[in-house]
């Protein structure tokens, strides 16, 4: 039974792969760039392998929640709504400049910048994850990120795929919202490495 039960746990706690890849363009323009603009769009994702909208998923959560515990729900729901800005943007930011910096390269991205160049983070979907006791599953984040002209957003430069980027913390992480933030990180991560292969060498 105890090493069913350890398997299942190790079972639960593999990291899943993150896929990232260029879908087209070339990094030549970011060569001299000190600063690129930063934009997040979830104006267009689902979650789940149903592929639930938004708006769908916030809506059930919300009434599964109250019915368990009346008011939880309501709560949850100003906790997801914040979330994206509050954590989901932050970590990704963090981390690719973070990676970047350790390797002394002088570029920032941020949001709110006036910048030649802006990066679109394009969030397609998201898997919350779970977590109980001994067994988990990491959440993921899957998202386009799209380097565009500002004053042309039109015109991508580059745009890359990064599918099924990881979210998971060391311990337990009850937060679905938290693991998903540990996902956006995980991709900011992952495309300052492909930067720093492609674009600052």
């Amino acid at each position: 039974m105890k090493k069913l039960v350890l398997s299942l746990f190790l079972i639960s706690c593999t990291s899943f792969a993150q896929d990232i890849e260029v879908v087209k363009g070339n990094f030549d323009f970011l060569k001299d760039q000190k600063e690129i603009n930063v934009e997040f769009d979830y104006s267009n994702f689902t979650l789940l392998k149903d592929k639930k909208t938004e708006a769908q998923y916030v809506a059930e959560r919300t009434a599964d929640l109250n019915e368990k515990s009346k008011g939880n729900g309501d709560i949850w729901s100003k906790k997801w709504s914040s979330s994206k800005e509050f954590i989901w943007n932050p970590k990704f930011l963090e981390l690719v400049n973070v990676v970047l910096n350790k390797e002394k390269k002088d570029v920032t991205f941020q949001e709110k910048l006036t910048t030649p160049y802006t990066l679109i983070v394009q969030t397609v979907w998201i898997y919350p994850g779970w977590d109980v006791a001994m067994m988990k599953q990491p959440a993921k984040v899957t998202t386009n990120l799209k380097f565009v002209e500002t004053a042309n957003k039109s015109n991508v430069l580059l745009e890359i795929s990064s599918e099924e980027a990881p979210g998971d913390q060391w311990g337990s992480n009850f937060s679905n919202e938290s693991r998903i933030g540990e996902g956006y990180a995980k991709t900011g991560k992952s495309l300052a490495k492909l930067l720093l292969k492609k674009a600052y060498k």
